[in-house]
């Protein structure tokens, strides 16, 4: 049955909250009632292993959100399927004016929404999307030249340059101009799933007082498990930097570093499956099956990345220093391909986020923009000393560590080293 009275439709991504978001204001604004929705993409899914956490918890928020419509009169439809066949059972089901939605900057939204544009410009329904998961985006942090940056420092520079307190206004939502209906919200099994064990811990920012201080000693629970709320959208980033104050800069600067790798993304979308510099393209991985899978269970026999594979894999957090030594310990001291660890973080990491993981896997490597030169190679017995010297962090996720059921390491950092640097010194352009 068509709905009678015409309607506009928001449709919800990687903004999942009714409070500060652009493009739900923006259709609340306009004189039509709104229609909100969200799709369960089945080609996203399929990929997905049936107890992911991050679908249980955009299931679990979604569901919130539906009650908070309910309150107001009004449901969340939720959607499962491909979205362009889920497009055209909506616009034969409603009298659709106008879909509006906030951009998404990665390759397969890109596309998606390019079809979806076309799709319904042919059904003489507008399409409009706006600006809402970043404070600058696109074009809006250029070099001179207008060039995109592709080295940190200068777009951050250039990022507090251009910054104006206006820009964290945070958006007002009219919530008299939902349309009136009474849906059912599907269960997590009607869309494919089943509960996870792991699940997204909710996010603090009143602890980031010592941030600056603290923020390298993965034992010291100082972090603000952000990265998802961020990731997903349950919190906006204009409320954010509200929040936070312009005080708290080196926490700032980390949100920096997520809008510039959005933005290597954006203009650079072959990092996706490429090094960002091609004079790498020549270095010759081992990618030894048996050595991945011990870095994976964490079984290296040293214990900073055994500890933050093991976190990862039981909690699907990976404290941000321990990050860095986990990834420089499988391309450098093991030699395998950064693309590798990559889409493990991506199975596994519950703020996995493209742009970001792409990213830092390449920094790491040595092969992306602005990237560790390759022959930095972290020293994982020295950044065990320098960031967890008490072990606390490392036998709270190895309970044998001080045992002889503990690996032996796998390898000689010193051979590896050397090792490595002699491959990218013969794979270099």
């Amino acid at each position: 049955m068509k709905g009678t009275s015409p309607v506009n439709i928001f449709w919800f991504r990687r903004d999942l909250r009714l409070q500060d978001n652009v493009g739900l204001s923006k259709a609340l604004k306009g004189k039509h009632p709104v229609f909100p929705i969200f799709i369960f993409d089945t080609d996203i899914l399929k990929e997905l292993p049936n107890d992911d956490a991050r679908v249980c918890f955009i299931h679990t928020t979604l569901q919130s959100m539906h009650k908070e419509l309910v309150k107001l009169g009004s449901s969340l439809k939720i959607y499962l399927g491909k979205p362009m066949e889920v497009w055209a059972s909506i616009i034969k089901d409603w009298d659709v004016q106008n879909v509006i939605t906030n951009r998404d900057y990665e390759p397969y939204a890109l596309k998606r929404d390019e079809e979806v544009e076309d799709f319904l410009s042919k059904n003489e329904v507008g399409f409009y999307t706006y600006k809402d998961q970043v404070i600058f985006e696109k074009d809006e942090i250029t070099k001179a030249d207008g060039l995109p940056y592709t080295v940190y420092t200068p777009f951050k520079n250039k990022w507090y340059a251009n910054f104006e307190p206006y820009m964290i206004d945070v958006a007002a939502v009219d919530t008299t101009k939902f349309v009136k209906c009474t849906l059912d919200f599907p269960t997590l099994k009607e869309i494919g799933f089943t509960e996870s064990e792991i699940k997204v811990r909710p996010f603090t920012i009143d602890n980031l007082e010592n941030y600056a201080e603290e923020r390298n000693l993965p034992a010291v629970d100082s972090t603000s498990y952000l990265s998802p709320h961020l990731r997903f959208g349950t919190i906006g980033i204009r409320e954010l930097m509200q929040r936070l104050g312009m005080k708290n800069q080196t926490f700032i600067n980390e949100l920096i570093w997520r809008e510039f790798f959005m933005q290597i993304l954006y203009h650079f979308p072959r990092v996706v499956n490429n090094n960002f510099r091609p004079k790498y393209d020549g270095i010759k991985w081992r990618n030894n099956k048996a050595e991945f899978k011990k870095w994976c269970d964490g079984q290296t026999g040293y214990p900073m990345v055994d500890a933050g594979m093991r976190q990862l894999n039981e909690s699907g957090y990976m404290h941000n220093r321990v990050r860095m030594v986990t990834a420089s310990f499988l391309v450098k001291h093991l030699l395998i391909d950064w693309k590798w660890g990559e889409a493990y973080f991506a199975q596994k990491l519950l703020d996995y986020d493209l742009s970001a993981n792409n990213g830092n896997w390449q920094w790491a490597a040595g092969t992306g923009c602005d990237a560790a030169p390759y022959f930095r190679v972290f020293n994982p017995i020295t950044q065990l000393d320098k960031f967890d010297k008490e072990h606390k962090y490392v036998k709270k996720w190895i309970p044998e560590l001080d045992t002889p059921r503990y690996s032996l390491p796998m390898v000689d950092h010193k051979e590896a080293r050397l090792r490595a640097l002699a491959t990218y010194k013969e794979g270099i352009n």
